[in-house]
């Protein structure tokens, strides 16, 4: 048997296979924990599920009731619509198939820009952090560009890209490049520093120490650049067909209100909601199966 190999602290040297009962050790007293808590009641479990669409369907109710109870004036009513207006509009855009091409160009725009938006800004965010030269470099740019509003840019794109699924696609890259960048660049520079000295000090390389070390512990950071990144993307999509596209859910939405189809405007509105909240849940699941390694020991107050 070879000596074991350690780390030189000032008491001695501490060896591998005491980190190792250390961390048996801590695993136990977690379980136990987790074991031993109390279970929470069915009424703790669904409260945030019943709250949230308890208070949708109070809205829907009081908004359709809404002109049974207080008169509104014929031209007002131009303008207005009610909940089971828009279903039935939207069932019929559904049903009829009236809908699926529209979409289907902005969910290509939204898809497209947001995957390059990930592409380049995870990589770069961690090599900003790590590096104080990169960080010097683009540092600058990175704060010139996110503070300036996405809307400036839409002529100049519109000019070099036309008014195609590419501009659409750079004004959603836009959009969501800066909130993945910047948070992964912050997860990475709060990155448990003496974990990093620890992993070194057994000749970890750099590659090693961020992917075992940088990037497991920037995940909290980089899925709440994603989360508002998805946000940014819709908002993108959205300004780029209101203003620089001539297909699109947008460009119908734009045409519905020019003929005072508020139904239509509303419906377009929903579909672009449901497509933020379940892109936000995709990620929500992917937070949680990469995270499984976290201790999660909340208390009860």
């Amino acid at each position: 048997m070879g000596r074991a190999r350690g780390i030189p602290l000032a008491g001695g040297a501490i060896a591998m296979s005491e980190f190792q009962a250390i961390d048996t050790q801590l695993a136990s007293v977690a379980s136990a924990e987790d074991a031993g808590a109390p279970g929470k009641s069915l009424w703790r479990q669904i409260e945030p599920t019943a709250l949230g669409v308890g208070s949708m369907v109070a809205l829907l109710v009081v908004w359709e009731i809404f002109p049974l109870v207080v008169p509104i004036p014929p031209g007002t009513k131009l303008f207005f619509t009610t909940p089971s207006q828009i279903a039935g509009t939207l069932w019929s855009m559904f049903a009829t198939g009236s809908i699926w091409h529209p979409l289907g160009v902005s969910a290509a725009g939204f898809g497209v820009g947001l995957g390059l938006a990930i592409v380049v800004a995870l990589p770069l965010g961690v090599l900003i952090g790590r590096s104080q030269s990169l960080n010097a470099m683009f540092d600058p740019f990175i704060t010139a560009f996110n503070a300036t509003p996405r809307l400036v840019f839409l002529p100049l794109v519109v000019l070099w890209f036309g008014l195609g699924l590419w501009s659409k696609v750079v004004i959603v890259f836009i959009g969501a490049l800066f909130p993945i960048l910047i948070n992964t660049y912050e997860g990475v520079r709060n990155a448990d520093k003496l974990l990093i000295n620890v992993v070194r000090a057994f000749g970890a390389k750099e590659w090693d120490i961020a992917r075992l070390v940088v990037v497991p512990n920037s995940l909290p950071y980089i899925v709440a650049g994603l989360r508002l990144a998805i946000g940014r993307a819709i908002l993108g999509v959205v300004v780029a067909e209101f203003f620089g596209s001539e297909d699109g859910l947008g460009v119908v939405m734009v045409r519905a209100s020019g003929s005072y189809q508020v139904d239509v405007v509303f419906s377009g509105l929903i579909v672009f909601a449901a497509l933020s909240l379940i892109m936000t849940g995709l990620v929500k699941i992917l937070e949680d199966r990469l995270s499984r390694w976290r201790p999660q020991h909340v208390s009860e107050f």
